[in-house]
């Protein structure tokens, strides 16, 4: 099993690349879906989160209103702090049942929006950083995602640096270029991945012989 960390910054495109992986025959463990199942209705998570928060960020069906918390949160990193205490570990516990799961030659992707800011990439064999610019970050989060500019800023300003993210890559994937250029270096990455998952699979060369003396 080779274990991928894909990460980048909110609007960097992220979730198209770890599409295009998914397609190329990546086993995917997405955190952020997972971090919305660990605070379904009648969850453990989501309890723990009202208590910390109020009943105010719940919506009137009883699901949490993510717009809402999330405009408290990434204004304040202390908040922000306190939700990931709760989140995070749920995540985690629930990643590490699927990546058991994978087959033992399977290409495993975890797509991890906080992977630079909490520490995580001594945990993957490969970091992989989806790049953009933050002219480029901020027009897709307001025109594709209907963000305030101000709610955008924020949630990027609450995020590493384009500067950290990069210094842990191992693989960065520039997605300030037009859709038939993303597809072709996607391509090329699963072709690299590839061949280190079999890389670690193969016996060393000279194990026969070394064994022999």
């Amino acid at each position: 099993m080779l274990k991928v960390g894909l990460t980048g910054g909110i609007g960097a495109g992220k979730s198209e690349v770890s599409r295009l992986l998914v397609e190329r025959g990546a086993v995917l463990i997405d955190a952020d879906r997972i971090a919305r199942e660990v605070v379904a209705p009648g969850t453990p998570g989501l309890a723990a989160v009202v208590d910390a928060f109020g009943k105010d960020v719940l919506t009137p069906d009883g699901t949490l209103d993510r717009p809402r918390l999330g405009s408290i949160v990434f204004a304040d990193p202390e908040r922000l702090a306190l939700l990931n205490s709760i989140v995070h570990p749920l995540v985690g516990a629930r990643s590490h049942d699927l990546e058991t799961a994978a087959p033992d030659d399977a290409v495993v992707v975890h797509d991890v929006p906080l992977l630079t800011e909490n520490g995580l990439a001594p945990l993957y064999d490969v970091v992989i950083v989806v790049d953009a610019g933050p002219d480029t970050q901020l027009d897709r989060l307001v025109r594709l995602r209907g963000m305030t500019e101000e709610d955008a800023r924020a949630r990027m300003a609450a995020q590493a640096t384009r500067e950290d993210r990069r210094a842990i890559a191992d693989i960065v994937i520039d997605n300030d270029v037009p859709w038939a250029e993303l597809e072709q270096r996607v391509q090329d990455v699963w072709d690299d991945l590839v061949r280190r998952a079999r890389a670690r699979r193969e016996p060393p060369r000279n194990s026969a012989a070394g064994s022999a003396r």
